[in-house]
This record gives structure tokens, sequence and C-alpha cells, in this order.
């Protein structure tokens, strides 16, 4: 039998969990979630995460990492980012199997918001389970921002790119866009791609332009997860690789996509589909790249009319996070 870890505190517990729930992939329909269970003597008996659909879910890599360790759950704490699922689908219920591995408490971070799934902690409870529920819910909620909202919204959550001179130009009097950002910037935005489950375009950009809209590594190999596809509008686009949606509603366009299990939207397009968008109050956040290049007012701008005359009008949003990247800046702006 391995010897036990060094004892963890609670609060070092929980933090652990989610460390290892920021490991799983943040696209597909399912949250990214992290489990880590602490012995009656605070020792580490086993951790786990979910990577993705198909995958065991937190809990019961947690348990399965036990027993490969040779550690007893039996009376165990075990703390997750997420309430322990209660229904059957890809996998078994997490609620079941940690009951059956005879763990004795259970502190999960956020209730479960989906309603086919959550249930868990009062399943736990009322079989003598000790529970402690939503221990830290806003971190939880920032650790799968667009599942969360998807799943309580029943639409894709939407993140909106903008790539911008220091003058709020898209492009120059001519038309020409590329590159006002470095290759840094470009190379960080593909990541960004590979995080989300569907990129969207409009037609005019679409026939313009011909984006492949794959993510891409540096080396211009794929990377392994790609995005659905998408472009919007009635022209006719001779792309059957592509998800053509032919429509200009916004709220129509993400009802469609939520068939298609989609939670997170990336809005690459032009100032038409962007400017649809922000029009719809549809978006959630803006991905703004600000290169330190000026094109005066003959340029292209991201955005067209909002109907805004005055300052007090003005749609604000909350910075979220600020980045160098090369001689540009990335700044996430949230709701």
């Amino acid at each position: 039998m391995s010897a036990p870890e060094p004892a963890l505190k609670p609060e070092d517990a929980l933090d652990r969990a989610f460390t290892l729930a920021e490991s799983g992939p943040k696209h597909g329909p399912n949250p990214r979630v992290g489990c880590v269970i602490v012995g009656r003597r605070g020792g580490l008996v086993g951790e786990g995460s979910h990577q993705g659909a198909g995958t065991a879910h937190a809990e019961v890599a947690a348990l399965d990492d036990a027993a490969r360790r040779g550690l007893s759950p039996r009376g165990a704490t075990a703390y997750v980012t997420l309430e322990p699922c209660n229904h059957h689908g890809r996998t078994r219920p997490c609620s079941r199997a940690l009951e059956q591995a005879g763990i004795g408490r259970v502190v999960y971070a956020l209730t479960d918001p989906n309603p086919v799934a959550t249930g868990g902690g009062p399943y736990l409870a009322d079989r003598g389970v000790e529970v402690e529920s939503d221990a830290d819910p806003a971190r939880a909620i920032a650790l799968n921002r667009a599942w969360v909202h998807a799943v309580r919204t029943g639409r894709p959550y939407v993140s909106l790119k903008l790539a911008t001179s220091l003058d709020g130009r898209a492009a120059a009097a001519d038309g020409s866009s590329q590159w006002i950002t470095g290759a840094a910037a470009r190379r960080h935005s593909h990541l960004k791609r590979a995080e989300v489950d569907a990129i969207v375009v409009g037609t005019g950009t679409f026939l313009a332009d011909r984006p492949k809209l794959t993510a891409r590594h540096a080396d211009g190999s794929l990377c392994e997860h790609q995005p659905l596809r998408v472009v919007v509008g009635e022209r006719a686009i001779a792309a059957p690789e592509y998800l053509h949606l032919r429509t200009h509603d916004p709220a129509q366009v993400l009802r469609q996509l939520a068939g298609h299990e989609v939670k997170h939207v990336l809005i690459e397009g032009g100032p038409t589909l962007a400017t649809a968008f922000v029009r719809a109050g549809l978006v959630n956040q803006i991905d703004a790249y600000v290169a330190p290049a000026l094109l005066g007012g003959g340029g292209l701008g991201v955005i067209g009319p909002l109907g805004i005359e005055s300052v007090d009008q003005a749609l604000r949003w909350r910075t979220r996070r600020l980045e160098r990247i090369g001689d540009d800046v990335f700044i996430e702006f949230g709701r």
C-alpha cells in the first residue's frame, strides 16, 4: 500500500480540484470538473479530472486513482468543483459512485445548473453523507463561464473577436486588413479558436476572404480540436464543409447552433455580423486585439451604428484580462 501524502487543508484541497479541472478541454458539451479525495487524516487518497465527453467524470477518475494508489476512500472527503451528477448519461451517476465507494463527506463548489444532472448533493445527503454545497460558486462559474451560460439560458455563449488599430479601425481606406496585428497575436487568436465549439462569419466575409476558420499551431499544423465552421447569411456558398445558416437573425443562429450541442460561439465576421449580434444584446464577451497603429478616418470601423447618440447611452463592459502579446495588446471584456 502506498504511503499517504502530506495532509491537505480543506481550502487547499478545493484549490487543487480547481487546478485539475483547468486541465480539461474548454470546448465541448460538458463542463470542466476536478475532484480531490482526502482521507480522515488529511492525506491525499485520489484525484482526477474530466477530460471531455465520453471520458470518466472527475469523481470516478479520482476513485480510480485511489484504487491505483492502493488507498481506500471509505470515510474520506471528496472535494469537487461541481455538484456530482445524478443521472445516467454516457457514464453512470457520480453520486452513486461516491456512495458505493463509502465517501463520508462531499464538498462541492457549485450546484449543477443543469436540471437533467443536478441532485447529486441531496441524493448523497439522504443517504447519510455529509454534504457542503456552493463552497466557491464564483470561481466555479468563472471556470465554466460559457457552459454555465449555455445551460442556464439555453443558448450558446458568444465571444466577439475584434482586431483593430489604436483608432478603432479594422481595415484601411482601400479595404486592406492583413495584417493589422502581429504574428504573435495571430498565433494567440488561433489558440482561442481551439477553445470554442463554433466559429461564425457572414457570407460577405466568406465570399470576400474565403477564410479557412481552422485552429492552427504556430507551424501551420491543425490543432487537435477543430470548431464547427459556420457561415451566416442568405447568399449561396459552394462549401459543403461549412455549416450554412440562411438567416440574418442572431437569435436564430444561436438556436440552430444549440441544436448542434454548441456551447461557445466565436464571432469572427466583419462589422455587419458583429453589429447585428451587439444590437441584439447577444454578445457576452469581447476579445479585442489592439495594434499600435493608426489608420485614420478613412478606415473601416469594427462596429456599425448602434443608435447611440450620447455617452450616457454607451454599452459598457468590464475588463477581465489584459495581456501584452508581442507589440499588440489583448483585452478580454465581459458584461
